[in-house]
């Protein structure tokens, strides 16, 4: 390898360049506040860190652990409960199982889907219908929902909660034309 030479300036011109900085140089402050002004400032600064910081502090502990939580709701999540459960341990433990509760609601629930037949919370099926029930939802998801709670049906895996949200979907209105149509369209 060719490694090029780098000039370097003799000892003797270094010695006077630090020498000369270390007399030009303005002396340097600890603060811009002087007298009884820094006095005020470091009482201000002090109250501030011992009362409003230990309060910010836990609240900000506090947002980050439920983070999760607000995760696994969002995404609907089948076990946003147990992951509420993690969360709270976690606070409990100073922190520790607050990891595992980010990557479970992260996760997608395969073997919820296996054991189940879907990868959604029953909360997720009773909202939409009530969406659908009220005229806010567009044909094509409500055939959606339909089909997703008829292969659930098909399974039997069809709780009392979900065979209700599965009546009132089917009472909800006309299906849409791709529907009634056998999906060809």
């Amino acid at each position: 390898m060719n490694r090029r030479k780098v000039p370097t300036l003799p000892a003797g011109i270094r010695a006077g360049a630090v020498l000369l900085a270390m007399f030009v140089m303005p002396s340097a402050h600890a603060s811009l506040f002087q007298g009884e002004t820094l006095d005020a400032v470091a009482n201000g600064m002090a109250w501030f860190i011992l009362i409003v910081m230990p309060f910010l502090g836990i609240a900000l502990f506090w947002i980050v652990h439920v983070l999760p939580e607000k995760i696994a709701e969002k995404r609907h999540h089948p076990n946003k409960d147990a992951i509420h459960v993690l969360c709270l341990l976690s606070l409990v433990f100073g922190g520790m199982l607050w990891p595992f509760a980010w990557l479970w609601a992260y996760t997608r629930p395969v073997v919820h889907k296996m054991a189940y037949g879907t990868e959604k919370h029953e909360d997720y099926y009773v909202e939409q219908s009530e969406l659908a029930a009220k005229g806010e939802l567009a044909a094509e998801h409500v055939d959606q929902l339909r089909a997703e709670l008829e292969d659930i049906k098909r399974s039997g895996k069809l709780t009392p909660e979900l065979k209700r949200v599965y009546e009132r979907l089917q009472d909800a209105g006309p299906r849409s034309a791709a529907a009634d149509t056998g999906g060809a369209g």
